[in-house]
């Protein structure tokens, strides 16, 4: 089954509810499928919040990489 289409705007509150609701099904059969080859709950479980962690932080990263640059734009057009 698909993951369904946000039914929300980007900033209406029940949103993040919604996107939990969308993806929880998918989330439980990744954890059963590691589960039936050998893998822990506690080690998937773990391992997916680290996963998480290291997108968002990458997420930043990129955040800051584009404001670096915007930045770095602006002080050389100060510059000129």
């Amino acid at each position: 089954m698909p993951i369904p289409r946000p039914h929300y705007s980007r900033n209406h509150p029940e949103r993040f509810d919604a996107c939990q609701l969308a993806i929880e099904d998918k989330l439980i059969e990744l954890i059963g499928q590691a589960s039936d080859v050998g893998w822990h709950k506690d080690e998937i479980l773990s391992a997916i919040i680290e996963i998480a962690d290291n997108l968002s932080l990458a997420r930043r990263d990129d955040i800051a990489l584009a404001i670096e640059t915007q930045l770095s734009k602006l002080t050389k057009k100060r510059d000129v």
